[in-house]
């Protein structure tokens, strides 16, 4: 008896133990555009809300926004404390971050989604990669990938910084809400 549950038991510890040896599936890389700030066309100052919904949770976090044509800035605050700062210049992207800010926010995150809400459609398509695709519809932008939609873009008025914007990315499987103040 001992044999035969010996024998049951050895597929299944083989199959715990192949499975512990092998790899996640790596995540899917971002995009990774970083757009040069003067192609925003525009220089802007502005504070903003921004919540992020991602599995059931929400974060928010108050942020001011500021694009000149030499540099794009962000100092983002969380109960009015700075917890994530990024400056980037066309070429160098540097960045602060509180240590109790999780891992997952990223300043190069950050960065391709400002500018995938912000800048114009036109410069945004000199930088994608082959196969992606951006299309601008009044107040709705959407990115797609060889046909499939990876997220979507509303705006409630022009021009994008004004107003709510909300980009539902459906690759990574988030929301995030950009309120700006009047």
């Amino acid at each position: 008896m001992r044999d035969s549950r010996l024998h049951l038991a050895a597929p299944l510890l083989a199959a715990v133990l192949l499975g512990a040896c092998s790899t996640p599936p790596a995540p899917i890389a971002r995009l990774g555009i970083k757009l040069a700030p003067q192609a925003l066309e525009s220089t802007i100052s502005v504070q903003q809300h921004l919540k992020v919904e991602r599995k059931g949770r929400i974060d928010e976090l108050d942020a001011a926004v500021e694009v000149d044509p030499q540099q794009v800035q962000m100092v983002g605050l969380a109960f009015g404390q700075r917890v994530l700062s990024l400056s980037y210049d066309g070429k160098e992207l540097t960045s602060w971050r509180h240590m109790m800010l999780p891992k997952q926010v990223r300043a190069e995150d950050v960065l391709e989604d400002m500018q995938l809400t912000l800048w114009p459609a036109e410069a945004i398509a000199r930088s994608l990669p082959q196969g992606w695709r951006i299309e601008d519809a009044g107040l709705r932008r959407t990115l797609t990938l060889d046909g499939a939609v990876v997220a979507t873009i509303t705006y409630t008025q022009m021009p994008r910084w004004t107003g709510t914007v909300i980009l539902d990315n459906l690759r990574y499987d988030y929301r995030l809400t950009i309120e700006s103040a009047p």
